[in-house]
């Protein structure tokens, strides 16, 4: 990785990242893409109370800590056992094992699950079932899975979505100087810890940049680093198709992975 320009996307563990990014060789870049979350509070009160007026056929839930979320609220609400009995009422489906660990703290077993951790996955696993005129809640963390809305939508499923954060995007100065240089080949790869980063990024690219420009640039020029399945999915529903992920989906072994793509490349160019 000696010289080699790196791009953290994060905003949470960018010392520890930039120091092994250091230790590789490379020079570490902070360009926050994530944006801000807060946790809804009365709106999503709100939002539950009226889930479970709706008696909802099917619940998809896609992360662990939104799963907890939601408990919380409901619980703030006044309306935890409601809550917990419209889940029980309802066909469950998961996206991951942190997903899968929190509903089971719960006594939750869900009927389909994602078999890789990914929403492609997880659409597979929904395929058999028929969701016709069947009312179904989708709980999303910051990426908002469009595969899996068109799925649902295509199936004539009636689609809620039920989000327990809500994102402020980054600054867009941030994400445009991200942009040219990614497009100038200023920098050599960019590393993405969230779906979240990707969604943000792109959406700006797509409303005031050029975006076949970009997907050009990640196809021939910088690498697209990616902490894990979800993330890399992100990518892939974006354009991206040369990604770098490692197997092990930690931001420590992602820069590791990296380091270790530039030095087989380097190789091959001997």
């Amino acid at each position: 990785m000696k010289g080699k320009r790196v791009v953290l996307c994060a905003s949470r563990k960018l010392e520890e990242m930039a120091t092994l990014i250091e230790k590789q060789g490379g020079i570490p870049l902070v360009r926050p893409a994530q944006g801000t979350v807060f946790a809804k509070k009365e709106e999503l009160v709100h939002e539950i109370e009226e889930v479970i007026a709706s008696r909802p056929s099917w619940m998809i839930f896609t992360t662990g800590i939104g799963v907890d979320a939601l408990l919380e609220a409901a619980e703030r609400g006044g309306m935890k056992e409601k809550w917990l009995e419209t889940i029980r009422q309802a066909n469950v489906a998961i996206r991951g094992y942190k997903t899968a660990a929190a509903l089971k703290r719960i006594g939750i077993a869900p009927i389909a699950e994602s078999d890789d951790g990914t929403t492609k996955g997880l659409i597979r696993s929904l395929q058999s079932f028929s969701f016709a005129q069947k009312r179904v809640v989708v709980q999303l963390y910051g990426d908002t899975a469009p595969s899996l809305k068109q799925f649902l939508q295509e199936s004539d499923a009636i689609y809620t979505e039920l989000l327990p954060y809500q994102h402020i995007a980054p600054d867009e100065a941030v994400l445009g100087q991200l942009y040219e240089e990614v497009t100038n080949q200023q920098v050599d790869a960019v590393c993405f810890t969230t779906a979240m980063q990707v969604r943000f990024f792109f959406s700006f690219v797509k409303e005031k940049k050029d975006l076949e420009q970009l997907r050009r640039a990640f196809a021939r020029d910088v690498v697209a680093c990616a902490v894990g399945k979800v993330t890399a999915e992100a990518l892939s529903e974006e354009g991206v198709d040369r990604i770098v992920a490692p197997e092990l989906e930690r931001m420590g072994a992602m820069i590791i992975t990296l380091a270790k793509h530039f030095s087989a490349n380097q190789e091959l160019k001997k």
